[in-house]
């Protein structure tokens, strides 16, 4: 009865470990880059995650916390867009980023996800009159690094 009792112990960890590993594997992956601070919104920090899928494309996922409203900026702006750069050097509007407007929300969060097939080399957020734009504003709000 003892040996009984001391395999299922050993394989049950033996399957735990094997689905950390596999865990592990699959969420390394993932690439996470860290926006660069902005001088035109010193508090704002965020964080860019993009995953390859199956198809061969690419989730891109953008946590941001304290972007002030856009229209608080110096030269009043409609919305916040995302921009990313290909590894062609293409730039591409890739959708308007909203902050979270819940009921007490302290910080002003925002989230952001797409997919795209082309691989991002580096994505920044500009402020635009017009959210359909297809050529980013030359002030940046925030950036990464290429990577």
């Amino acid at each position: 009865m003892k040996k009984t009792t001391f395999n299922t112990i050993t394989k049950n960890i033996f399957l735990g470990l094997l689905l950390i590993v596999l865990t592990a594997s699959f969420t390394s992956c993932a690439k996470k880059i860290a926006f660069q601070t902005s001088s035109i919104v010193p508090a704002a920090r965020g964080d860019v995650k993009i995953t390859k899928d199956d198809n061969k494309n690419y989730l891109v996922e953008i946590k941001v916390e304290n972007l002030a409203e856009v229209s608080r900026l110096e030269s009043s702006k409609e919305a916040y867009v995302v921009w990313m750069e290909s590894d062609d050097s293409m730039v591409k509007n890739i959708g308007q980023i909203k902050s979270d407007s819940k009921f007490l929300s302290s910080k002003l969060k925002a989230n952001f996800k797409t997919v795209t097939p082309l691989k991002p080399t580096k994505i920044f957020i500009t402020a635009e009159k017009d959210v359909e734009t297809q050529d980013p504003d030359s002030q940046i709000i925030i950036s990464t690094k290429s990577f």
